[in-house]
């Protein structure tokens, strides 16, 4: 995304979109999540960042035997780049569109889908997509989603009102009421990402702008995922993802593809944690972080964003979290990017 013209807000999406499909047990459309964004304006100065909040909350008043949270992450995610992004919105979907028609299980896949195995198989729709021949893929498998893809296709053509009203909306609704979730239509129309101001504080001449917490607890299950983009001109973006439990409610819209998470009414959302350090003065980018870990992701990220502003190399953040870090000691040109091995994630960089 970056090579064709993209910038970080655009990559971010596409991210959010990719791992929608590669990593629905954390990330699915059917969650949500929270970004800290910081984007140069159209003279190309350095800007504070904001917080963008899209978090899968809980439906008004529904009363299902397995409770949904209200699908946002394509919202929010669509939200970022129509206010920051650089290229058409279809261009940030299609790397994802093009992965739901087949890619390998990845270790991280795997490794989830393990911890839950019959209990997901035991929806049929899910079975149908994680474990067709009757146990859960293994890693390496070719992970087809069919129905992922055409939700895909509909959310690039037709955008925001193509998914969140009208007959998908419907068809999303009414599959959701039958997989126990109790969403309705109305639900959809009123999901609605927010711009706020992130929570700061200054050290040694630099400023830490975070998420807002928004819980002091985490989900029974690991349920998390984070990413961060950094663009040539020092735009930067650090998002959380959640599906407020592993797999959310284990039941897939059926005709959607999409994974439904988990009402936050129904176990406890887990921290959506990122930050982005800055020089004070000149606002200049420093570093961004993202943390997962349930109630350990916000010290995941305070720790990953404290040790690349004292100048220590990437290292393991304390157990059970898990942290990703972009980090820029002495400008643009000698940034870095990290990725937590235990959490078998990916750092790239390039031009």
């Amino acid at each position: 995304i970056l090579n064709q013209g993209g910038n970080a807000a655009d990559a971010a999406a596409a991210a959010g979109f990719a791992m929608s499909v590669t990593l629905p047990s954390r990330a699915g459309l059917g969650g949500g999540g929270a970004c800290i964004v910081k984007m140069p304006n159209a003279d190309g100065n350095a800007q504070a960042p904001v917080a963008l909040l899209f978090p899968a909350g809980a439906p008004a008043g529904a009363n299902g035997s397995r409770p949904a949270a209200i699908p946002t992450l394509a919202r929010g995610l669509l939200a970022l780049q129509a206010r920051y992004g650089q290229l058409p919105a279809a261009s940030v979907i299609v790397p994802a569109e093009r992965l739901a028609g087949g890619t390998p299980v990845s270790p991280a896949l795997e490794s989830d889908l393990q911890i839950v195995g019959p209990a997901l198989l035991s929806d049929p729709a899910a079975a149908a997509v994680f474990g067709p021949s009757g146990t859960v893929l293994p890693a390496g498998t070719n992970l087809v989603q069919p129905g992922l893809a055409a939700t895909l296709e509909i959310l690039r053509t037709k955008g925001v009102p193509g998914f969140y009203a009208g007959n998908f909306a419907q068809t999303l609704a009414a599959a959701a009421t039958a997989a126990g979730g109790g969403l309705t239509q109305a639900d959809l129309a009123a999901a609605t990402p927010k711009f706020v101001p992130p929570v700061t504080s200054r050290t040694h001449g630099d400023t830490l702008a975070l998420l807002p917490t928004a819980a002091a607890t985490g989900a029974p299950l690991p349920a998390s995922a984070g990413f961060a983009a950094l663009d040539k001109n020092g735009g930067v973006v650090a998002c959380a993802v959640s599906m407020n439990n592993l797999f959310g409610t284990g039941r897939i819209a059926a005709g959607t593809g999409i994974l439904l998470a988990a009402s936050p009414h129904s176990v406890p959302a887990p921290q959506l944690a990122a930050g982005v350090a800055f020089e004070t003065g000149n606002l200049a980018f420093r570093a961004a972080a993202t943390g997962t870990g349930q109630q350990a992701a916000a010290l995941a990220a305070s720790t990953a964003l404290a040790n690349a502003l004292n100048g220590h190399p990437a290292a393991p953040v304390p157990e059970p979290g898990r942290a990703n870090v972009i980090s820029c000691p002495g400008g643009h040109d000698t940034c870095t990017a990290s990725a937590d091995p235990r959490g078998q994630g990916l750092a790239i960089g390039g031009r």
